[in-house]
């Protein structure tokens, strides 16, 4: 009960974070939120994509205190966000420098470990299993489908995974199709948005992993119109919808 009390709200949370730059609605902060509060004691939660450090203090303000919080994120100027997947180099540096500035700012420093290396390479620097693990890494589909399967092999029974850009990325939602669909691991939970909640607790036979996979594949006509939505602001919808003294959407995540 002593944790509970002194664990912020998501509402403080958020607060917090409000400043931080970064892709998450206030549904997916308190999905973060509530998934990192309910890892048990002396755990690890693992995150690939950290990039300013705005869902790395979510996780981090939520866990039990004993729980380990490894960030892993190269900050090498690649894949920092919507159509940003190469070629920031210069902004790599000032991405890390404000990921450790806003962790300092959130109180949370010394709760996360950060690996600065891609995810691939950092097997090696994390032992044990995993209770939460949060993929918004690279979202193309070879990094993406390497990041569920070999960090998703690690996740232990009931953890959770939570993958962001789910049925929004092409990349994600390929790998997702291609490794969870049919899977015999994860049960999908539910999503807010293009998070996806899955636990490590799918009932083994043909009937529950159909129903599984009929339940992610009824995500595909969102998925479609994300996908539609994303071409037509590439094409300049959003520029047109501006000039016409109207609220562009904003580019679905």
């Amino acid at each position: 009960m002593e944790n509970a009390a002194a664990t912020p709200s998501v509402e403080v949370i958020l607060e917090q974070v409000a400043d931080v730059e970064g892709w998450m609605t206030a549904g997916q902060a308190s999905t973060l939120y509530e998934n990192a509060a309910r890892c048990p004691q002396n755990s690890q939660i693992v995150e690939i994509g950290s990039f300013q450090g705005r869902s790395t203090i979510v996780l981090a303000s939520a866990a039990d205190p004993s729980v380990h919080v490894i960030a892993i994120d190269p900050h090498a100027g690649n894949d920092r966000g919507p159509q940003e997947l190469d070629g920031y180099g210069d902004e790599a540096d000032t991405d890390h420098a404000l990921f450790n500035k806003n962790l300092a700012d959130a109180g949370v420093s010394d709760r996360v470990r950060h690996l600065r290396m891609f995810s691939d390479d950092a097997h090696a620097e994390v032992s044990g299993e995993v209770a939460l693990l949060y993929v918004d890494g690279a979202h193309r589909y070879g990094p993406a489908r390497a990041d569920i399967t070999s960090w998703g092999s690690r996740v232990g029974d009931g953890g959770t995974l939570l993958i962001h850009d789910s049925f929004s990325s092409i990349g994600v939602t390929l790998a997702i199709l291609r490794e969870l669909v049919l899977g015999s691991k994860f049960r999908y939970v539910g999503r807010s948005r293009s998070m996806t909640i899955y636990r490590a607790d799918l009932p083994g036979g043909p009937i529950t992993r159909a129903k599984n996979a009929a339940r992610q594949l009824a995500q595909l006509p969102w998925f479609l119109k994300n996908v539609a939505l994303k071409v037509l602001l590439t094409a300049g919808l959003g520029k047109v919808i501006t000039r016409l003294g109207r609220t562009a959407p904003e580019w679905p995540y």
